[in-house]
């Protein structure tokens, strides 16, 4: 018996095809010319019944093939079983980092700088004396006001004693009463004023910057003196828009990502501004973190990966096994009649949830424990046999 040349029915109907496209692409131009909206949509619709027309034979002449062709090459494809997983969706925003320790230390005296005690990048404790300003004099009248207010609290002591001994008057020990607690506030406020003219470290740090050198001239408010960081502790400041204001709250685990470093912290989101910028329909968040070797510096760029969408036990899919007809809807190929390393591929539709990466979650058309066609995906027809790799 002649064996059946089947593959001259596949070139004759490509052929037949190709003859008719030449014609239809002149009736396509014509159409498009014309700007009429209902002869475009009629011929849109047309195409779509060929297309489909086309797909339906294609599948019936690859079957005839399949069923004469005994010693066909089935294609080769890898398959993967479905389980329920875990899905997170992040949202990706911008941020930099800061630290609430970057000060600018500035003069509190008029007056000039006599000594400056620390050098730049000098470690220094909690109220460490850095600079001194001139006192113009203070030390002086605080001696001064500590000897009156000693001798005034002496007078007070007397009279005191002296009237509980109901002797003397009573306008005498209060006189001395009030002058000894003026004297003594004299001596507090002196103290103050002295302790202006010492600059001291509000928090234990390291010494950025030195601004100003012995004998110039510092005001109060005006001149700073020096700058003092602790970058043991961070925070990664973004905007995040409005839209995700339900999603991103207080204590929410993220991820911070620092390109320089090429590396991901753990955090947590530390605060959340109430307020939403108008121009940007934003809000502010802050997430801080730990910075022990302090290789993370103020206004440093990061990035927060935050998770606004959580699914637990879900079916997911890659994305490079996902195709789509020519009405947009999303189908892939599932192995079924499973026998040793031969199945049938099957065309299933499925519905799409979120995407996050390379993955999709799928919201309908499959089913835990189903078999899913991964490599090869995109050269299987429907129906075909395909031969299952080995894992």
């Amino acid at each position: 018996m002649k064996k059946v040349n089947y593959f001259s029915l596949l070139f004759g109907f490509l052929f037949l095809f190709s003859c008719g496209e030449k014609i239809q692409e002149k009736s396509i131009e014509k159409t498009l010319n014309s700007n009429d909206i209902e002869a475009l949509k009629e011929l849109k619709a047309d195409l779509s019944n060929k297309q489909h027309e086309l797909t339906d034979q294609l599948d019936k002449i690859s079957k005839k093939i399949e069923s004469l062709d005994t010693n066909q090459n089935r294609p080769l494809v890898s398959v993967y079983e479905l389980k329920p997983t875990d899905f997170k969706h992040y949202i990706e925003v911008q941020a930099s980092f800061d630290t609430e320790k970057n000060v600018l230390l500035f003069a509190e005296y008029s007056g000039m700088i006599t000594a400056v005690l620390v050098k730049e990048g000098q470690e220094v404790s909690q109220g460490q004396l850095l600079a001194k300003i001139d006192d113009g004099g203070l030390a002086q009248q605080l001696t001064q006001a500590e000897v009156q207010a000693e001798l005034s609290k002496t007078t007070y002591q007397k009279q005191k004693r002296l009237w509980e001994q109901k002797i003397g008057s009573e306008m005498d020990y209060l006189r001395s009463k009030a002058d000894y607690e003026a004297k003594e506030k004299m001596v507090e406020q002196t103290k103050k004023q002295i302790d202006k003219t010492q600059i001291r470290a509000p928090f234990s740090g390291v010494v950025d910057e030195i601004l100003i050198e012995k004998g110039n001239m510092v005001s109060p408010g005006m001149s700073a003196v020096a700058r003092l960081l602790n970058l043991s502790e961070m925070y990664a400041e973004a905007s995040i828009p409005e839209v995700y204001i339900q999603t991103v709250n207080q204590g929410k685990k993220i991820e911070v990502f620092v390109p320089v470093l090429t590396d991901t912290i753990q955090a947590e989101v530390s605060q959340v501004n109430n307020f939403i910028n108008p121009e940007n329909r934003t809000f502010k968040i802050e997430a801080r973190v730990a910075n022990k070797d302090w290789s993370i510096k103020p206004n440093m760029n990061a990035k927060l990966r935050i998770a606004d969408y959580v699914a637990d036990s879900t079916l997911v899919i890659p994305k490079n096994i996902i195709s789509e007809d020519a009405e947009g809807r999303k189908y892939l190929f599932v192995a079924e009649n499973k026998e040793a390393n031969v199945a049938q591929a099957k065309k299933t539709f499925i519905e799409l949830g979120r995407s996050e990466g390379d993955h999709y979650e799928v919201l309908d058309g499959l089913t835990a424990g189903m078999t899913v066609i991964e490599e090869g995906a995109r050269t299987v027809l429907d129906g075909q046999k395909v031969e299952i790799l080995k894992q």
